[in-house]
């Protein structure tokens, strides 16, 4: 799954991510995913049946997850990746609706050519390689994903990046339709969330490696993005567990 643009919570085996342009999913057949909070989210989903592949391809070092590979399911593909895997895709809906006789060989040979694309353009959500010669609003989602624990400076990293604040926010709101701040907040939000259902961490050292330096304003934040403090989401997940 890829996002082109918008937002949205995905919510993937009970924990949230909150997506935009960029973001990349695999996604099993046996995991559970939902969406929620979606605004004007655009995204692609590519569904295949694993034993109807023939070509010759290593799929187990393709795709993570692929028939019990090793699954890390979220990444990021930057603009130039996206831009050659949505020609790819566009080539593939071609061939997957034809009728001529080599309809589905083509088709087979052209997602493997997109299973390629993104293997050689994704990247891991918060290490963006230094020889990327991707785009300042990729950079900027890098750099956010890795500011969850510690304050943002949008004014250094336009400075070292050498953009315009004002441009630079006005891109993201475009292609993503949130704020930065409504970003960052929402990124440390879900992954406040995670760590409530999943670690014994105390509530006051979870708002700490979310950014919060005060636990009683983490408290209000949480309960304004997810409608219930956190002692009672913490409580709700270990019930459905």
């Amino acid at each position: 799954m890829m996002v082109w643009r918008g937002n949205g919570l995905h919510v993937l085996n009970e924990r949230p991510y909150r997506i935009t342009r960029g973001d990349l999913f695999y996604i099993r057949a046996e995991d559970k995913h939902s969406y929620t909070s979606v605004n004007d989210l655009v995204l692609q989903n590519i569904i295949y049946c694993p034993e109807r592949l023939k070509l010759n391809v290593n799929w187990q070092a393709m795709i993570p997850g692929f028939q019990g590979a090793q699954w890390h399911p979220h990444w990021r593909l930057g603009s130039m990746g996206m831009n050659q895997a949505r020609q790819v895709i566009n080539q593939l809906e071609h061939e997957s609706n034809g009728r001529d006789p080599l309809a589905n060989e083509m088709a087979e040979l052209l997602f493997g050519q997109l299973v390629m694309t993104l293997k050689r353009h994704r990247y891991a959500t918060d290490d963006l390689p230094a020889t990327s010669r991707e785009t300042l609003l990729d950079k900027l989602i890098t750099a956010l994903a890795n500011s969850l624990e510690c304050p943002f400076a949008l004014d250094a990293f336009c400075q070292q990046e050498q953009c315009s604040e004002r441009v630079l926010r006005q891109q993201f709101r475009a292609q993503t339709g949130m704020t930065i701040n409504q970003y960052l907040r929402q990124v440390r939000i879900c992954h406040a969330q995670y760590l409530l259902q999943h670690s014994p961490l105390m509530i006051s050292e979870i708002s700490m490696q979310c950014g919060f330096e005060d636990s009683n304003y983490f408290s209000v934040v949480f309960t304004r993005e997810t409608g219930m403090t956190p002692s009672q989401w913490r409580h709700l997940s270990n019930q459905s567990d």
